[in-house]
């Protein structure tokens, strides 16, 4: 049996969660002290999802770069890709925070939209 442990983070309590195993499948959930924490552990042993954040440059602005983020969360293992992806992206100005720059992101259905306005340098 193997033990994984989870602090969570969907209230102010911060359970410390543990999560035990027996080939990869839960066998027991302790240390929660409410439903969200229960599942919370839960999804982060068997699917753990991320919102990715980043930059990407941007051509003729008044910066170089704008900061960007998911509009929904992404499996953990697939983050260093999309950033990867990401910083081959350039976009020009203006920029309007919420636009989408990069649409349904690795065929996961996530959008990357910018986090901030960014207008034309003159």
């Amino acid at each position: 049996m193997k033990i994984n442990k989870f602090i969570c983070i969907k209230c102010p309590l911060s359970c410390e969660i543990e999560v035990t195993a027996k080939n990869d499948e839960i066998v027991k959930v302790t240390g929660y002290k409410c439903k969200q924490g229960k599942e919370y552990a839960i999804n982060e042993f068997t699917n753990p999802v991320r919102i990715v954040t980043t930059t990407v440059c941007v051509a003729n602005g008044l910066l170089p770069v704008v900061p960007v983020r998911s509009d929904h969360p992404v499996p953990k293992d697939l983050i260093k890709e999309c950033v990867k992806q990401l910083h081959t992206v350039q976009i020009e100005a203006p920029i309007e925070c919420g636009d989408i720059i990069c649409q349904n992101i690795l065929s996961t259905g996530v959008d990357i939209v910018a986090s901030r306005n960014l207008t034309r340098k003159d």
